[in-house]
């Protein structure tokens, strides 16, 4: 079941990015540390109502935030669509425990499906430069790869920018 995060949820979701990162760093994947994601981000993303779950067994599998908002980092981009009226996709996260077994499609599918019922242009996302399991299952998609942006505070590599026109 993918439903909207809780605050009750906090603890479970930061646990589950941080067992993220150590697997993405122990296969040489510098893209999530300290300073990304953060609780406090996710205690935002729950006030915004943007923050989903994936909820299986009484245990959080999965996570995904969808919002209408553009990143000022993505202004630079030449997107696909006008800037007006687009879902962006952000923290995409599935536990270790858990890869491989679909729970990334099935969140992308539910993403995408809402993004379609809500008649937006396009979904937008950005991906780890470096992570390129991440860049072919976007790819696979049906996503185009329109550009590179920066995040210093998590990488001096390029996260790539891409684009599914709905």
């Amino acid at each position: 079941m993918i439903r909207k995060a809780t605050p009750s949820d906090l603890d479970a979701i930061h646990q589950l990015t941080k067992a993220c990162a150590k697997a993405m760093i122990a296969k040489g994947i510098f893209q999530w540390n300290e300073h990304y994601p953060t609780r406090s981000r996710f205690e935002k993303d729950i006030k915004l109502e943007e923050l989903y779950v994936l909820e299986e067994e009484d245990r959080i599998k999965g996570i995904i935030v969808l919002t209408e908002l553009m990143d000022d980092e993505y202004i630079p981009i030449q997107w696909l669509t006008e800037n007006n009226n687009n879902l962006y996709i952000h923290r995409l996260a599935v536990h270790p425990d858990y890869w491989g077994k679909g729970y990334a499609q099935q969140l992308m599918n539910w993403a995408e499906s809402q993004a379609k019922e809500q008649s937006y242009a396009s979904v937008r996302l950005d991906t780890f430069s470096q992570n390129k399991r991440n860049q072919t299952f976007y790819e696979t998609r049906g996503y185009q790869k329109l550009g590179n942006i920066f995040f210093p505070k998590q990488s001096e590599h390029p996260f790539y920018c891409y684009e599914l026109v709905l």
